[in-house]
């Protein structure tokens, strides 16, 4: 078998084809030996001072930094570092741009989103992001690494393969589970009616999915009606199996969120798409509750949105900006939960300025039901929003109406969070999993006998989970209002391994877990193995 190297030094195609050297010659007759000979005399000093080794062949390390996948960060310290790295490469398309700049430009290839786009929206697209392709790539992998292929709905459950196949499995009363009937399922089902379609993202409601393919169609199945939970109608129509959302054919979707009162998309320009809740202009616009059409969410124009998290009735976004990721919200602001210090509600995207005050850069978003959390880059985890059983994990049931650092991960450096209705978990870098609020939905053994509850208002380890062994990645718990689905059970949550197993545990009565549960048992307070293997 051949590496890059060998690939490009014996003039075979390489690995990515995406250049080609304008001033190399075409026969590549030197073999890599000779090669590795030259680096090492270099190396010893026996060749011309200050001459870099490969630079006989800038094809081979253009291959190399394109097919390692190296981060955007590392591309731009070579450039600074290095003058090879800093000056033009003279390949195709761009003879002026360097080798960092040309292998982000190769990694942004490799997604479907990007390579589908004409050149002059790639163009427009890099343009917004700062005007290099290494923004451009960072703008991609930020939603990438805050997406998850595991989604704990109320009631059901979406489980996204590697390879785009989706599996379900919960209640199916409206036809959620997209299996073409309104039968519950114990076990996880593949939608078969979707093989052959590559889904990338899912965004899970009360009785309503979406999914969102590679090539930016979105298609959604269950309880038809894009306004939410609240909305009480009976004659509602049942779509039991993926219909393609025929308003959003002229919008190439990368993202779909689900909140209490409204859905909204994100297309792969950085633009938010909302459904319903328009009236009072708390979404950005002011159409009737009943309107199902997607409405541009306006104030966000020259700000590229990376990430978008909803909760029950307010939209968080994460947009990006070249010198960091900046924090934007919507809605309903009861509680605290927009983060601006106050309780009124904006109808108009606004960002967030408390970071700023806390030098907290943040590169994660969570939008639980009425609470939000925020990962920084430096691992610190912020709260905010209603503290109700101690979601917040600040010792108490205290709203903050704007980010707060959680003292109690001050010495844990986190690498995921997420947020249910009133619970949030957050992955330490060593794979422990923390917890704080409704031990409902946690993991923990309840003293019945005990004259006090326990206290969840700071964070604690999730024992069982560690009993296994095994390194936690990734949490998804519920994030759904309990009151309007209290028929489906108690809410839910996986936690996925780095294996690439998955487990489950909380409220199971409807085969949200992915196993059947035992006569009168409703919920598991151990995780418990799902049959699905992510990897």
């Amino acid at each position: 078998m051949q590496c890059p190297m060998d690939t490009a030094a014996s003039g075979t195609s390489p690995v990515l084809q995406f250049h080609s050297n304008a001033d190399e010659s075409t026969s590549h007759s030197s073999p890599l030996p000779t090669l590795i000979e030259r680096s090492q005399r270099h190396c010893c000093g026996d060749g011309i001072p200050g001459e870099f080794p490969l630079a006989v062949s800038p094809s081979i390390v253009l291959h190399v930094l394109s097919a390692c996948d190296l981060d955007p960060k590392d591309l731009a310290n070579l450039e600074a570092t290095c003058t090879f790295f800093s000056k033009p490469a003279n390949f195709a398309p761009n003879f002026a741009l360097s080798l960092p700049e040309l292998a982000a430009f190769d990694m942004c290839q490799k997604r479907t989103m990007f390579k589908l786009m004409k050149q002059e929206d790639q163009e427009c697209l890099k343009q917004r992001c700062g005007g290099s392709w290494k923004h451009v790539l960072k703008y991609i992998l930020v939603r990438e690494k805050n997406g998850s292929r595991v989604i704990a709905g109320p009631g059901h459950s979406i489980v996204i393969s590697s390879n785009g196949d989706v599996y379900s499995f919960g209640a199916n009363c409206s036809g959620q589970l997209g299996l073409g009937d309104s039968e519950d399922r114990f076990r996880p089902c593949i939608i078969r009616s979707l093989q052959g379609i590559r889904i990338t993202q899912a965004a899970v409601g009360s009785r309503w999915t979406m999914l969102v393919s590679d090539t930016g169609s979105v298609y959604a199945f269950g309880k038809d009606n894009f306004r939410g939970a609240e909305v009480v109608d009976d004659a509602h129509i049942q779509i039991t199996t993926p219909k393609i959302v025929e308003s959003l054919k002229g919008v190439f979707v990368v993202q779909a969120a689900i909140g209490g009162y409204f859905s909204a998309v994100l297309s792969r320009e950085g633009r938010v798409y909302t459904f319903s809740w328009g009236k009072e202009e708390r979404l950005g616009h002011s159409s009737d509750p009943s309107d199902v059409e997607p409405r541009l969410l306006s104030g966000l124009e020259d700000v590229p949105v990376a990430y978008i998290s909803a909760g029950n009735c307010y939209l968080l976004m994460l947009a990006y900006q070249p010198n960091g990721m900046s924090v934007y919200s919507v809605g309903c602001g009861l509680g605290g939960k927009l983060g601006h210090g106050c309780k009124t509600n904006k109808g108009m995207p606004k960002l967030i300025e408390q970071f700023q005050s806390l030098s907290f850069k943040p590169v994660s978003i969570a939008a639980g039901t009425w609470h939000a959390a925020a990962l920084g880059a430096d691992g610190r985890v912020c709260t905010w929003g209603w503290g109700h059983t101690g979601c917040l994990g600040h010792g108490d049931e205290e709203y903050k109406a704007v980010p707060t650092l959680v003292e109690g991960l001050r010495d844990v450096k986190a690498v995921h969070l997420s947020t249910g209705e009133y619970t949030t978990f957050v992955v330490a870098e060593n794979g422990d999993v923390y917890s704080f609020g409704s031990g409902e939905s946690l993991v923990f053994q309840e003293d019945d006998e005990a004259e006090e509850g326990p206290d969840f208002s700071t964070p604690s380890i999730v024992s069982s989970l560690k009993a296994l062994n095994k390194k936690v990645v990734q949490i998804s718990p519920t994030n759904a209002s309990y009151w309007l689905n209290s028929e489906m059970g108690h809410p839910h949550t996986f936690a996925v391994m780095d294996s690439g197993d998955l487990c489950a545990f909380g409220g199971g009565i409807r085969g949200q877990l992915g196993v059947k549960l035992l006569e009168g048992v409703e919920k598991v307070s151990v995780p418990m193995h799902v049959p699905i293997v992510l990897n």
